[in-house]
Protein backbone atom coordinates (compact mmCIF):
# COMPACT_ATOMS: atom_id res chain seq x y z
CA UNK A 1 0.00 0.00 0.00
CA UNK A 2 2.95 2.67 0.61
CA UNK A 3 5.73 2.56 -1.56
CA UNK A 4 9.10 0.84 -0.45
CA UNK A 5 11.31 3.15 -1.76
CA UNK A 6 10.26 5.50 0.54
CA UNK A 7 11.15 6.41 4.00
CA UNK A 8 7.94 7.51 6.55
CA UNK A 9 7.77 9.62 9.49
CA UNK A 10 4.66 9.29 12.84
CA UNK A 11 3.84 12.52 11.38
CA UNK A 12 2.47 11.03 7.61
CA UNK A 13 5.14 12.51 5.60
CA UNK A 14 6.96 10.61 3.60
CA UNK A 15 11.02 11.53 2.43
CA UNK A 16 12.42 9.70 -0.98
CA UNK A 17 16.00 9.46 -0.71
CA UNK A 18 17.76 11.14 -3.84
CA UNK A 19 19.86 9.20 -6.72
CA UNK A 20 23.81 9.15 -6.03
CA UNK A 21 24.38 12.70 -7.21
CA UNK A 22 21.55 14.66 -6.11
CA UNK A 23 22.12 15.83 -2.17
CA UNK A 24 18.37 16.68 -1.62
CA UNK A 25 15.53 14.74 -0.52
CA UNK A 26 11.35 15.02 -1.48
CA UNK A 27 9.47 15.35 1.17
CA UNK A 28 5.37 14.92 0.41
CA UNK A 29 2.28 13.04 2.71
CA UNK A 30 1.08 9.70 3.28
CA UNK A 31 -2.20 8.94 1.04
CA UNK A 32 -3.00 7.97 4.63
CA UNK A 33 -2.46 11.46 5.59
CA UNK A 34 -4.41 13.28 2.21
CA UNK A 35 -7.34 10.76 2.88
CA UNK A 36 -7.49 11.98 6.76
CA UNK A 37 -7.47 15.39 5.36
CA UNK A 38 -9.90 15.56 3.02
CA UNK A 39 -10.28 18.00 -0.44
CA UNK A 40 -6.89 20.12 0.32
CA UNK A 41 -7.71 23.48 -0.60
CA UNK A 42 -4.96 25.81 -0.02
CA UNK A 43 -0.74 24.77 0.89
CA UNK A 44 1.70 27.19 2.53
CA UNK A 45 5.45 25.26 2.37
CA UNK A 46 8.66 27.14 3.24
CA UNK A 47 10.52 29.36 1.76
CA UNK A 48 13.24 28.29 -0.49
CA UNK A 49 16.65 28.97 1.32
CA UNK A 50 15.38 28.94 4.84
CA UNK A 51 16.79 26.31 7.47
CA UNK A 52 14.42 24.04 9.23
CA UNK A 53 14.67 22.08 12.16
CA UNK A 54 13.46 18.42 12.39
CA UNK A 55 10.10 17.49 13.66
CA UNK A 56 9.48 21.70 13.83
CA UNK A 57 6.28 22.91 11.68
CA UNK A 58 7.31 24.51 8.50
CA UNK A 59 3.83 25.19 6.60
CA UNK A 60 0.39 24.03 6.58
CA UNK A 61 -2.20 22.37 4.94
CA UNK A 62 -5.51 23.49 4.70
CA UNK A 63 -8.37 21.33 3.37
CA UNK A 64 -11.97 21.22 3.56
CA UNK A 65 -11.96 19.65 6.97
CA UNK A 66 -9.39 21.22 8.96
CA UNK A 67 -5.95 22.96 8.97
CA UNK A 68 -2.89 20.61 9.70
CA UNK A 69 0.67 21.19 10.13
CA UNK A 70 3.64 20.14 7.75
CA UNK A 71 6.53 19.40 9.82
CA UNK A 72 10.37 18.72 8.53
CA UNK A 73 11.21 15.46 8.97
CA UNK A 74 14.82 16.47 8.70
CA UNK A 75 17.22 19.10 9.64
CA UNK A 76 18.30 21.17 6.42
CA UNK A 77 18.32 23.64 3.90
CA UNK A 78 14.80 24.04 1.88
CA UNK A 79 15.97 23.43 -1.84
CA UNK A 80 12.89 23.56 -3.43
CA UNK A 81 9.02 24.09 -3.35
CA UNK A 82 6.00 22.56 -5.47
CA UNK A 83 5.21 25.43 -7.04
CA UNK A 84 2.12 23.54 -8.97
CA UNK A 85 0.33 23.26 -5.53
CA UNK A 86 -0.40 27.39 -5.59
CA UNK A 87 -2.59 26.64 -8.10
CA UNK A 88 -3.57 23.17 -7.73
CA UNK A 89 -3.28 22.22 -4.18
CA UNK A 90 -5.72 19.00 -5.18
CA UNK A 91 -2.33 17.65 -6.63
CA UNK A 92 -1.74 16.09 -2.94
CA UNK A 93 -5.03 14.31 -3.11
CA UNK A 94 -4.57 12.80 -6.40
CA UNK A 95 -0.72 11.75 -6.81
CA UNK A 96 0.79 12.15 -3.04
CA UNK A 97 3.64 10.39 -3.96
CA UNK A 98 4.28 12.04 -7.41
CA UNK A 99 2.82 15.54 -8.65
CA UNK A 100 1.83 15.96 -4.94
CA UNK A 101 5.20 16.63 -3.24
CA UNK A 102 5.45 19.16 -0.98
CA UNK A 103 9.57 20.39 -0.84
CA UNK A 104 12.79 19.31 -1.29
CA UNK A 105 15.39 19.38 1.45
CA UNK A 106 19.12 19.36 1.43
CA UNK A 107 19.85 17.55 5.13
CA UNK A 108 22.16 18.66 7.50
CA UNK A 109 23.45 15.01 7.91
CA UNK A 110 22.89 12.03 5.22
CA UNK A 111 22.51 9.64 7.53
CA UNK A 112 19.25 11.01 8.90
CA UNK A 113 16.94 9.31 7.12
CA UNK A 114 18.30 5.90 8.82
CA UNK A 115 16.15 6.53 11.60
CA UNK A 116 12.67 7.36 9.80
CA UNK A 117 10.63 4.41 9.35
CA UNK A 118 10.44 2.18 6.33
CA UNK A 119 7.01 1.43 4.54
CA UNK A 120 6.41 -1.97 6.61
CA UNK A 121 6.97 -0.18 9.82
CA UNK A 122 5.11 2.82 9.06
CA UNK A 123 2.20 0.04 7.76
CA UNK A 124 1.85 -1.07 11.39
CA UNK A 125 1.82 2.73 12.81
CA UNK A 126 -0.73 3.52 10.88
CA UNK A 127 -3.02 0.03 11.37
CA UNK A 128 -2.53 0.06 15.85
Amino acid sequence: MYPDDLKYTSEHEWVRTPGEAESSVRIGITDFAQEQLGDIVYVSLPEVGSEVASGSSVGELESTKSVSDVYAPLSGTVAAVNEALDGTPELINSDPYGEGWLFELVPTDSSSTDDLMDAAAYQASVDS
